[in-house]
């Protein structure tokens, strides 16, 4: 966890406390900055005119490596809506430091600019960039995680749900970015989770241990099992994603298959609580990792959960940016 000391930001915190200084993993927060987080984003939601001038005079540019919807312009409308400006940069044909070292673009943009929103393949793009840059940046997916979908996610299951130490959470499927972030987010916010997965597709062992280690402080529980029955009994939210992410194109036959039997089905859900929610990072495939009768159901809060990109993210970017820190400090010329 990278922290930096701030006079104040824009929530008014106490001086002395310290300030996150990236985001490019769910673990670069404790569970009171997690919490801190959700708090800042309901206050957003609910009263957005107070934020309209937060982030006046602040430039924040967006490196996608792949293609987006929800995250771009959650990102860009976040930014805007907070009084700050956005600026995209299209990298679906080069990858990020394929022309020049991670490092040279880092110095580079933390004299340009106050803030680095990165959607990539390699997640060593997001942190060697964080490494290197002096500036917040922040991981708006990679191929190890989605950590502002996830934030988002939680923020969803509080309105929708409750309590998050009450809540258990079932995750169905590919044990992929999202789940990663799923499982470290449970464990932050001391819920249950339950990865239910084929054998071979689980949760990274590393994540797993990490995230075990925080539920320790919490209380959260983390299970992976290998039959989508016994993840999904009594659980108070059942989530998917897709079965191949992107770069994972050539897979998707062989996937189909292994997943089958993973399929949220309305016979599978029922299986959860009775007043169980449906979540779904989206973009979703009806007929295959669910039935349109779930993701289309009364029960689905999918586009609750879009939503809440949005306001997470402008949380996020209250957080990183609201502290008023030294446009170039030193420490880029240290590493």
């Amino acid at each position: 966890m990278t922290v930096r000391p701030v006079q104040k930001d824009v929530t008014g915190s106490d001086v002395n406390q310290p300030f996150l200084a990236d985001l490019t993993s769910m673990s670069d927060l404790s569970p009171a900055m997690a919490e801190g987080l959700l708090e800042l984003a309901t206050l957003v939601k609910a009263r957005p005119a107070d934020f309209r001038s937060a982030l006046s005079g602040k430039q924040i540019v967006l490196f996608f490596e792949k293609p987006s919807f929800r995250t771009r312009l959650t990102f860009e409308s976040g930014i805007y809506s907070l009084g700050g400006h956005a600026m995209f940069v299209d990298q679906l044909t080069s990858r990020i430091g394929e022309r020049e070292p991670i490092s040279d673009m880092a110095h580079n943009l933390e004299r340009w600019v106050d803030a680095l929103v990165l959607r990539t393949f390699a997640h060593s793009t997001v942190t060697e960039l964080a490494r290197f840059a002096s500036i917040p940046v922040i991981n708006a997916l990679s191929d190890y995680e989605h950590p502002c979908q996830a934030l988002a996610d939680f923020l969803t299951l509080r309105e929708k749900v409750g309590d998050l130490r009450k809540t258990r959470l079932a995750f169905v499927g590919d044990g992929n970015n999202v789940a990663h972030s799923l499982i470290l987010g449970a464990a932050l916010f001391g819920s249950h989770i339950v990865v239910g997965t084929p054998k071979r597709f689980e949760p990274h062992a590393d994540v797993l241990a990490a995230a075990r280690a925080i539920a320790i402080e919490t209380g959260a529980t983390v299970q992976v099992v290998n039959d989508p029955i016994e993840a999904v009994k009594g659980a108070n939210a059942v989530y998917t994603d897709v079965w191949a992410s992107m770069g994972q194109e050539k897979e998707v036959a062989e996937r189909a298959r292994i997943f089958a039997s993973f399929r949220v089905t309305p016979k599978l859900f029922a299986n959860a609580a009775p007043e169980a929610v449906f979540m779904h990072c989206l973009p979703a495939h009806r007929g295959e990792e669910v039935d349109a009768a779930v993701i289309d159901s009364p029960a689905s809060v999918v586009f609750d959960q879009a939503e809440n990109r949005l306001h997470i993210q402008k949380a996020i970017l209250l957080q990183l940016l609201g502290g008023g820190a030294r446009r170039f400090p030193s420490r880029s010329f240290n590493v």
